[in-house]
Parts: C-alpha cells; sequence; structure tokens
C-alpha cells in the first residue's frame, strides 16, 4: 500500500511492502514521478522510496541547494524510510552526482547502487574519451540552463523549456522550471559551496550501471565501465535509447535491475542482518 511520509521537509512517497528498501533519485528536468513505471515494476518485490530534488517541485524556494544539504537530505530519507538497514540507491542524471557523493560519504548505509546513464562523467578519461566536440557540446547545453536559473522568472522558465524541447527530454513542458537549473549553476561557477568534492565514483558495494547507446555523447567513459563490469556482482548493460533508459526502453531495463537485485538478494540479507 502506498504511503507518503515528510521527511526533512520534502514529501517522500513509499511503495511496496518488500523486506528491502530501493530508494530512488532523479535528476534534471524530471520529478519523482520519472519512477512512476519502475515503482510499479519493482514494488511486488521490493519497498519503493522516492522524492523530488529540493527546488524541483512546484512550490520550492527558489535557490541553489549546497552539495551537502541534498546530501544530508538523502541521508535523512535513507535512515527513516530505510528502516535502519543499508538500502539500494536507484540513480539517474544528478540523482547518480548525489546519490554516488552520499556513497562516498556514507557507504555503509549501501548496499547496492543502481547507476542510469552517469558514470565517471566529467572525469579526466571521460573528457578525452568524447574530445573537444563533446565537451563543447555539454558545456553549450549546461551553461544555458545555468544562465536560466540565474535569470529565473519567465524568461528564464522558457529558456529552461526550449533546451528541453532540444534535448527531447519526456516531461511535459509545464513541469519544466528555471528553479532546476541550480546544480549547473553551482557546478560551472564554483558558488554555494561548489561540486568540487565530487569526485570519480569508484564503488565500495555491487553495482548495476545502465546506459542508454544513442546519445551525441556518453556521460562515462569505456575504461570506467569496463573495469566496474570485471568486478564480482557487478553488470554493466548498454540498451539501444537514450539518457531517459527507464522510459525508452522500460520493460527490458525493468527486467535486468529486478534481475541483478534477485541475484544478489541472499548476499545482501546475509550483509545486513548479521
Amino acid at each position: 500500500m502506498a504511503q507518503t511520509q515528510t521527511i526533512a521537509g520534502r514529501e517522500v512517497q513509499i511503495d511496496g511492502q518488500g523486506s528491502h528498501t530501493v530508494v530512488m533519485l532523479h535528476g534534471w528536468p524530471d520529478t519523482a514521478r520519472l519512477w512512476d513505471a519502475t515503482v510499479a515494476a519493482l514494488s511486488p518485490h521490493y519497498r519503493c522510496v522516492r522524492f523530488t530534488l529540493p527546488g524541483y517541485a512546484e512550490g520550492d524556494e527558489a535557490r541553489a541547494y549546497t552539495l551537502d544539504e541534498v546530501v544530508d537530505m538523502l541521508r535523512r530519507v535513507v535512515d527513516q524510510a530505510g528502516g535502519g538497514w543499508p538500502v539500494t540507491l536507484l540513480l539517474h542524471d544528478w540523482g547518480c552526482a548525489f546519490g554516488y557523493r552520499f556513497v562516498q560519504r556514507h557507504s555503509q548505509r549501501v548496499a547496492r547502487v543502481i547507476g542510469v546513464d552517469v558514470g565517471d562523467g566529467g572525469s579526466r578519461s571521460h573528457r578525452a574519451e568524447i574530445g573537444f566536440k563533446g565537451q563543447a557540446m555539454v558545456f553549450g547545453y549546461q551553461a544555458w540552463l545555468a544562465l536560466s536559473w540565474r535569470i529565473g522568472g519567465d524568461l528564464g522558465d522558457r529558456m529552461a523549456r526550449w533546451m528541453a524541447r532540444v534535448l527531447r527530454c519526456p516531461v511535459p513542458q509545464e513541469r519544466i522550471h528555471a528553479r532546476m537549473g541550480y546544480p549547473y549553476w553551482i557546478a560551472w561557477t564554483g558558488s554555494h559551496g561548489s561540486y568540487r568534492a565530487m569526485r570519480a565514483f569508484d564503488p565500495p558495494c555491487p553495482m548495476l550501471f545502465v546506459y542508454g547507446q544513442r546519445k551525441p555523447f556518453m556521460f562515462h567513459s569505456t575504461a570506467w565501465a569496463e573495469s566496474l563490469a570485471r568486478r564480482p556482482l557487478c553488470r554493466v548493460l548498454a540498451l539501444p535509447t537514450g539518457h531517459w533508459v527507464m522510459l525508452g526502453r522500460a520493460r527490458e531495463f525493468h527486467a535486468a535491475v529486478i534481475d541483478w537485485l534477485g541475484s544478489g538478494d541472499d548476499q545482501v540479507r546475509q550483509s545486513t542482518h548479521q
């Protein structure tokens, strides 16, 4: 049965009755609604927890939220909604960036990680692989969204929605607003504490990485993915779709997630209940 709790000032949705908790975190320009179909697929087996990033929901304060604020908000959700046991994180886009940093700080709270479409983006290996053209494309859309946040108001909203159309974001235009762009502003200006603390993710736990192949450039390096795939209990899966893998190839994505989670459930139960 679905329920809603307020944790750290956020409305947190909880679905499913499973013994293990999967906490889902989205990115730009999504909300917790991104995971509707994923929750439907996973909730018969797992307890699914999700919330909308601060600044992304209607009525949120129009300001930049620091890395520490977002990571601490995720910590409070994991601690309260996870029942005191380590959880699985299911992450996409900026959710990956924030979730990976959470694991780096609080590895004892995480049993497994599922990263969707963002790996070691921004690392030296990644920048070298996508080359000047790819880096220019990254700067172009991210700087535009950073500027839309800084401008704000109706013009900022129109700028953000225009870029969402260019990037073929599967999000209704009316749900997109400039306030969602603060991570790009912080990333490119170094303001609000900056994101310099972020570093390439080296998972200390089993990880499934699923990415879309049909993009102008990747958000991970081949070396990082190949290294991850060689690790015990880890898996890398490429699907013929774009950035929103869970929507573009929903059936294959959900089948892969359920299969991978199921194959490691016994190890998780043993390690978390000793």
